[in-house]
């Protein structure tokens, strides 16, 4: 038995307001992100007037790990070496800019730095029009601030915090 082909989806924009979504122009799009945490903050990527964590999307030639490597130093100008999946995640959204119809699949990975300095010289055109240098945010106060996701970031940030001190 075949399953009917939809042809709308509810997904959602980038300030988490529901839209609807033309399957006839969705796009596949894993996409992996880094969370890493030193003296207990975490890095984020400053976006708008918020944050996310630094990564984005996979490229077709590359591993999971290749793509967050290259994601991180883009973004955030430092090295890293993956270490655990967080959390993994699925959502329909449509992207700012190119107003992309995307499925994407989510990942989040606790990570390790080691090496680079920190700079936004990796930003590509897209990313120069919001994001500015990464920041250094305390834990105490990841449930104070805007993040722009479609996930509990602070519970990513607990998860991480919790992976860690089991290390």
């Amino acid at each position: 038995m075949s399953k009917a082909k939809k042809e709308k989806i509810i997904g959602q924009d980038i300030n988490k307001n529901k839209v609807e979504l033309d399957v006839s122009k969705m796009k596949f799009r894993p996409s992996v992100y880094g969370v890493l945490i030193e003296n207990d903050k975490v890095l984020l990527s400053k976006q708008w007037d918020g944050y996310d964590f630094p990564g984005g999307a996979m490229e077709i030639d590359e591993t999971i790990e290749e793509a967050l490597v290259r994601e991180f130093k883009e973004e955030t100008g430092l090295e890293i070496k993956v270490l655990d999946v967080i959390e993994c995640r699925h959502d329909f959204w449509l992207t700012p800019f190119t107003e992309d119809h995307c499925n994407s699949i989510l990942m989040y990975y606790l990570v390790e730095k080691i090496g680079g300095e920190m700079s936004v010289d990796g930003f590509d055109e897209h990313e120069k029009q919001y994001a500015g240098m990464p920041e250094w945010i305390s834990i105490n106060d990841v449930e104070k601030i805007k993040f722009y996701n479609p996930v509990d970031s602070v519970a990513i940030i607990k998860k991480a915090v919790i992976m860690l001190k089991d290390k």
